[in-house]
């Protein structure tokens, strides 16, 4: 199965992660939740509202939005450092997603949401999906595109969260990619969807295409 809207007004992932062996990982009730949205709303400084996809977002995001570009955003750089013990994963095979840490730069896509009545129940089936555990924290980032300059907000890793990992070697990252799969899907896809994404809107990075073709190598290796 895929996530889908559905899926997070289910909260299907807060219940995935009710799990004993996932008990040193706190889950966030919609209160919480809330509390974070408005704090996090307090801090915007701009009129309009953007939120910048690096990961999954950019194939997938599940919210409505008026508008989408491309941009870049200075400081920031996607990596392969939280674990995924479930949805991209297990508990005995985790597998890994994108986080946003400080960095070189960062492309990826904004999308302009509605500001109107329904942004707070909208925004609450985004923090369902980005902030179930805490593993990211809210972010006001400056994006960048060729006409323009935006306040968009995004989801930086927590580095005090215990999936947090930044010691894994190349070789670990192709591994667990190549062999992790979880009720959402494998975390090979995630990284192809990812890369695909970002090739449809004329981004290349080639840091994630060279990652994706390592792991469609190691898959063959292990098919054969």
């Amino acid at each position: 199965m895929g996530l889908d809207r559905k899926a997070l007004k289910s909260r299907l992932l807060k219940k995935l992660l009710a799990h004993p062996e996932l008990n040193h990982l706190r889950t966030l009730g919609d209160e919480e939740l809330l509390t974070s949205i408005r704090e996090t709303l307090q801090k915007k400084t701009a009129s309009e509202l953007w939120i910048f996809a690096y990961g999954s977002l950019i194939w997938n995001p599940l919210f409505p939005h008026i508008e989408r570009c491309a941009v870049t955003v200075e400081g920031w750089q996607r990596q392969f450092c939280l674990l995924a013990p479930v949805g991209r994963g297990t508990i005995e095979n985790p597998g890994l997603v994108l986080g946003l840490e400080e960095g070189d730069r960062c492309q990826g896509i904004a999308y302009r949401l509605e500001v109107d009545d329904n942004l707070e129940s909208e925004l609450l089936l985004l923090w369902r999906r980005e902030m179930v555990v805490g593993s990211y924290i809210p972010t006001w980032v400056k994006a960048k595109n060729s006409s323009q300059q935006i306040e968009a907000l995004t989801f930086t890793v927590n580095s005090e969260h215990p999936t947090y990992v930044n010691n894994l070697s190349p070789e670990k990252i192709v591994e667990s990619l190549a062999t992790a799969k979880g009720v959402l899907g494998s975390s090979a896809e995630y990284l192809s969807h990812t890369v695909q994404g970002l090739l449809a809107e004329g981004i290349e990075d080639q840091k994630l295409l060279e990652l994706d073709r390592l792991v469609k190598n190691r898959q063959r290796e292990l098919d054969q």
